[in-house]
C-alpha cells in the first residue's frame, strides 16, 4: 500500500537542481509547478541551451521520489527521476535518428 499521493509535488515545486552526467555534462532544471519546468543545458554539445515553461508530465513515485518525462520539439524524449531524500537525479534521454546523425541541427530548436 502506498503511503504517499502521486499527484503530490509540494515537495518538489520550486526545486531548481544543478546535476552532473557520468560523462562529465551539466545541467540545470527548475521544476516550476505540476506541469512544467525549464531546463539548461550548462556544458557538453548543446551547451547554453535553456528551454522554459517545457511541458512534463510530472508524478511522485516513492516518497520524495519524483518521475519528471517529456518530449522536446527536436523529438528526444527525456526522463529523469528525483530522488530528493539522497539528492541523487537519474536521467535518460531517448534520441531520434537525426539528431545522432547531425547534432548541428539541434542549434536551430
Amino acid at each position: 500500500m502506498n503511503n504517499f499521493a502521486k499527484h503530490d509535488l509540494t515537495d518538489l515545486v520550486g526545486k531548481h537542481l544543478i546535476y552532473t552526467y557520468e560523462n562529465g555534462w551539466q545541467h540545470e532544471i527548475y521544476i516550476k509547478n505540476d506541469s512544467s519546468l525549464d531546463y539548461r543545458v550548462c556544458s557538453g554539445s548543446a551547451s547554453n541551451r535553456c528551454v522554459k515553461y517545457q511541458s512534463a508530465y510530472i508524478v511522485q513515485i516513492g516518497q520524495n521520489i519524483y518521475k519528471a518525462s517529456w518530449t522536446e520539439p527536436t523529438g528526444t524524449s527525456i526522463s529523469v527521476i528525483l530522488n530528493l531524500r539522497i539528492l541523487l537525479l537519474h536521467c535518460t534521454s531517448f534520441f531520434p535518428r537525426w539528431v545522432i546523425d547531425d547534432p548541428q541541427k539541434t542549434v536551430c530548436f
